[in-house]
């Protein structure tokens, strides 16, 4: 157990299943927590309820890092039950419910996004990878497997609007299948594009976006049908990769594949199958950049103690970032529950693997590491001056990983076919 999740207060309850009299601290939280997993899977329906109980006198969606941690991953166990057992005596008073989802505009979109370094991180590091994989060339395109709905590409469009002798001409093409977790915005990939097109006019580079439909079919032109969400692999390879006309891939273009929060959306027995249809289309560059921890494994205990290693880090990150009552905060807190529920709760739900693993899974793919060069980590350190003094930045030989005092984040890591 990680030594910074700690308890502000002590906290005592009476259980059989507990320590009588003693204080619950982290390592007791998450005995307690494996008890109610083993409870589950042997469909022991009495000793999860039991287990439940204890927790949920423990968990408090109010309370400090620790307590939020076990709230969340108490609604996942409550979840996995009804679905699995029916749903134990009491449930719907376990747990306070998440903050409904709401659409964000695109500027709230924008102020979440920047209220931690979670995903600029990324992208500093990728657009700074992309920059030098296309010097020189007249055309790139970008087909971009982002969750964030395309808030990195003002940054990189301003980047190549000052290269030396005139930005390339851009193509962005973005899939109409997407994972259908947070953030939510309530503006169509269209409707992006367009505002994307008309800040690379200011900047004067020409733009060209795309939305691929899953139908096989390119578009420039708005749509009223909505974007559906991932919701197998195997959906967004018939749509996208394995079609490459579809993406209407041009000669003498600087092709880029841009992987953002979404391997783990893949389901892991699909992910070698997404991996050489990425290669398949021959880019020059694949960024890939997702959470540094492994929660794919089909052991529900095993993907338990994974969460509560792991999603600490933003639970007590957020506390050092915005006041507990304004909208960011609740809107981040609620992303963070709506994750763990998904790791927890569901069988088919986000699974992230390290990025060692990712590493491994690359080279035997056909991918050479292209790395991170200085410029690219000193952009990194200036993005982490603006916040929080707990985050860093380790640079790793196959990779950059943002850090939580000390611990493992985010890492982003960038590679070219073999």
């Amino acid at each position: 157990m990680e030594q910074e999740i700690r308890s502000s207060g002590p906290v005592r309850v009476q259980s059989s299943l507990c320590f009588s009299g003693a204080l619950v601290d982290g390592p007791r939280i998450q005995q307690l927590l494996l008890h109610c997993a083993a409870a589950l899977e042997s469909n022991d329906v009495t000793l999860a309820q039991q287990a439940m109980w204890v927790l949920n006198n423990i968990a408090s969606s109010q309370g400090d890092p620790n307590q939020r941690l076990t709230s969340s991953l108490l609604r996942g166990l409550v979840a996995r039950a009804c679905r699995t057992c029916g749903s134990p005596r009491g449930a719907g008073s376990m747990a306070a419910p998440l903050l409904g989802r709401r659409a964000m505009s695109v500027t709230e979109l924008a102020d979440y996004v920047d209220l931690t370094p979670w995903h600029r991180f990324g992208f500093t590091a990728s657009n700074g990878a992309i920059l030098r994989a296309v010097t020189g060339r007249d055309a790139v395109h970008v087909v971009d497997l982002g969750a964030t709905r395309c808030m990195q590409w003002p940054t990189l469009i301003d980047a190549l609007s000052k290269r030396p002798g005139g930005p390339p001409a851009l193509r962005i093409t973005v899939p109409s299948v997407r994972p259908a977790g947070p953030p939510l915005v309530g503006v169509s990939d269209e409707e992006l594009g367009l505002r994307l097109a008309n800040f690379a006019k200011s900047k004067g580079v020409q733009l060209e976006f795309n939305v691929v439909d899953n139908n096989n079919n390119s578009t420039n032109t708005p749509s009223s049908a909505p974007a559906k969400p991932l919701t197998l692999s195997q959906e967004l390879l018939a749509s996208v990769l394995s079609d490459p006309p579809a993406l209407g891939l041009r000669d003498g273009e600087a092709l880029v594949v841009n992987c953002q929060s979404w391997l783990r959306h893949v389901a892991p027995g699909s992910r070698d199958e997404f991996l050489d249809a990425v290669r398949a289309l021959g880019p020059c560059l694949v960024t890939v950049t997702d959470e540094d921890a492994d929660l794919d494994s089909p052991s529900l205990a095993a993907r338990i103690t994974g969460c509560f290693s792991f999603h600490w880090i933003l639970f007590d990150a957020l506390d050092t970032s915005a006041p507990r009552d304004s909208p960011r905060w609740l809107e981040h807190e609620a992303a963070v529950g709506q994750k763990i529920e998904s790791v927890v709760g569901a069988d088919d739900g986000e699974r992230s693997e390290s990025g060692a693993r990712l590493a491994d899974r690359m080279r035997r793919r056909g991918f050479a590491v292209v790395g991170f060069g200085d410029g690219e980590v000193e952009e990194v350190r200036q993005l982490l001056s603006e916040h929080a003094t707990g985050w860093g930045v380790k640079r790793e030989e196959d990779m950059l990983v943002l850090t939580w005092k000390g611990h493992a984040a985010v890492f982003t890591t960038a590679w070219a076919p073999n």
